[in-house]
């Protein structure tokens, strides 16, 4: 199947300049394409896994991607999507997130296709360009008219209140010229990204047509496709929980956050989300849709989309640490050996407390401070009726809580009955 017709058996496909083109373009190996990213945090997050994956599914078919990093961009801020105006960040911010970046996508790529990747930086080009060189000989291309018939720039213009500053107007010129660049210096011919960078896309392609023409006489096409916006079922938009954006840093999601966002997809996108976000082929997705109607009390589309997300972001090792976690919390595994880090991610939510060493009081206390019992007369009920238990194992008697029941000499999991749990950490 041309890698093309795999995108748009997968929903991946919003807008394409010329899709014949496009797909004659895809079928011979060793296509450039590129995709762009802004290091506008310190981690790409889940909305960026789809064009991320794109570019990985294009080097398993055979081409040359390019991932391009806004090192330049990145200083001027994107208006697409947004209803006011970016705060400008300082030089070596952006330096430093993008070489966070640059070694996440490295290893992403060389988990997921075996291959360093080729990452670029627009600064790199766009750093020595006169303001004069900039007007002559980019902007000249860009007419006033066209520019503000962009969504991302007429979205802004709508709105008094707001505005568009001269600097994040010019944004599509610069994102055009990286296109332009990336033509000359790699034989690049598409680009993708976003269904709301459509405006900057096309101004690539138009920068490219019409600077060859001008300048070299030549009649030059280059191409442009975009991907959905995702959403879910119930109309949210795709990559966020309760508490914010969903980033693919363990630093700061947790894997076992990641893992738990994946596993609570709701029945109505999964199947779905198994086309966008794993590399499963149509046959082991219609096998997964066929199982999840016939057993969906068991989730196990859920179950193997969060498993192949999660080891294609984090690796198998961390996947096996979450799913030890999952087992003996839920299942039938023991807590003895979990890795520490990955049960308190795990139990983030838990009641907590928190003691210093040698000051670990006795369990009725503890289960006190945990609000797992309103009263120690409650706990000490509890304990003899067999329904508290430490790490898993059932409290006998007057069983006190020793050093040693500290996993990993860190923390201790109190469960009373069937469900409610408390995490209890020292140091």
């Amino acid at each position: 199947m041309n890698i093309y017709d795999e995108l748009k058996w997968r929903g991946l496909v919003n807008q394409v300049s010329d899709e014949d083109k496009v797909r004659s373009y895809l079928a011979k190996p060793g296509a450039a394409m590129y995709c762009g990213f802004d290091p506008t945090a310190e981690s790409l997050h889940i909305g960026n896994l789809v064009p991320l994956l794109c570019l990985a599914r294009m080097k398993r078919a055979g081409h040359s991607p390019i991932f391009l990093l806004g090192g330049a961009t990145g200083l001027i801020g994107d208006p697409s999507g947004k209803d006011k105006e970016r705060e400008l960040s300082r030089q070596e911010d952006v330096d430093a997130r993008s070489e966070k970046i640059k070694a996440q996508v490295r290893r992403f790529f060389e988990r997921n296709t075996g291959e360093r990747p080729e990452i670029a930086n627009n600064y790199i080009w766009t750093k020595d360009l006169t303001t004069i060189e900039l007007l002559r000989d980019v902007g000249r291309y860009f007419t006033i008219n066209w520019m503000l018939q962009k969504e991302s720039v007429k979205g802004r213009l709508d709105r008094e209140d707001v505005g568009i500053s001269y600097t994040e107007f010019s944004y599509m010129v610069l994102q055009g010229y990286d296109y332009y660049h990336l033509f000359k210096t790699k034989g690049c011919r598409l680009q993708i990204g976003g269904g709301d960078q459509w405006g900057n896309i096309t101004a690539g392609c138009e920068l490219v047509r019409k600077k060859c023409a001008q300048e070299e006489g030549a009649q030059e096409e280059v191409y442009a496709l975009t991907f959905p916006l995702i959403t879910t079922a119930s109309g949210k938009k795709f990559g966020k929980s309760e508490k914010g954006a969903i980033y693919l840093s363990p630093d700061l999601t947790p894997p076992y956050a990641f893992y738990q966002f994946f596993i609570n997809t709701d029945d109505r996108d999964v199947v779905r989300f198994l086309k966008l976000f794993t590399f499963l082929s149509q046959e082991e997705i219609d096998a997964l849709e066929q199982e999840q109607t016939e057993t969906p009390h068991l989730r196990p589309a859920q179950k193997r989309l969060a498993e192949e997300v999660t080891r294609m972001v984090h690796g198998q090792p961390e996947l096996d640490r979450v799913m030890a976690a999952t087992e003996a919390l839920f299942g039938e595994g023991t807590l003895k050996g979990v890795d520490p880090g990955t049960l308190r991610a795990a139990l983030e939510t838990a009641p907590h407390c928190h003691y210093a060493p040698g000051d670990v009081p006795d369990l009725p206390q503890i289960l006190l401070d945990l609000k797992l019992v309103t009263s120690k007369g409650q706990a000490r009920k509890d304990i003899q009726g067999g329904g508290v238990y430490i790490n898993g194992e059932r409290v006998e008697g007057d069983q006190s809580v020793v050093e040693a029941d500290f996993i990993g000499g860190e923390l201790l999991i109190v469960r009373k009955g069937k469900k409610n749990y408390g995490l209890v950490t020292r140091g």
